[in-house]
């Protein structure tokens, strides 16, 4: 699987939503499915694009009084869930799954985290 990941500001995130979602402002994040459309197919190991504004993302974990890494991570994987299908916008049903699944892999990510930190930790 192939995926890329592109961390950009406020202005140029807005220019994307407004271009591609016809969404006027800034925004946490947004993704680009390569395997939707005519040619989804062509490629099917590209799951696609997720763009994250840092700045809002910044601003979101101020707000939700978390690092900035963890409010990234969280954006990350809900573009990721984006790209596999996942949609929170269809029904509350579907919110409800993708909140789920995030909740699941944000904890593995911050287990995994936790597990590197401390086999990187310099014994006194």
């Amino acid at each position: 699987m192939e995926l890329s990941v592109v961390f950009v500001d406020d202005s140029e995130i807005a220019l994307l939503n407004q271009q591609y979602l016809h969404r006027s402002g800034p925004t946490n994040v947004i993704s680009f499915p390569m395997r939707e459309g005519e040619f989804g197919n062509l490629h099917p190991e590209i799951l696609g694009d997720v763009v994250i504004s840092v700045e809002t993302a910044a601003r979101e974990a101020e707000e939700l009084s978390q690092s900035v890494e963890k409010r990234i991570d969280f954006l990350l994987v809900h573009g990721i869930l984006h790209l596999l299908g996942y949609d929170h916008e269809k029904s509350e049903e579907n919110a409800r799954r993708m909140d789920d699944k995030s909740d699941e892999l944000t904890k593995i990510i911050d287990q995994s985290t936790r597990t590197l930190e401390d086999s990187l930790t310099c014994p006194d």
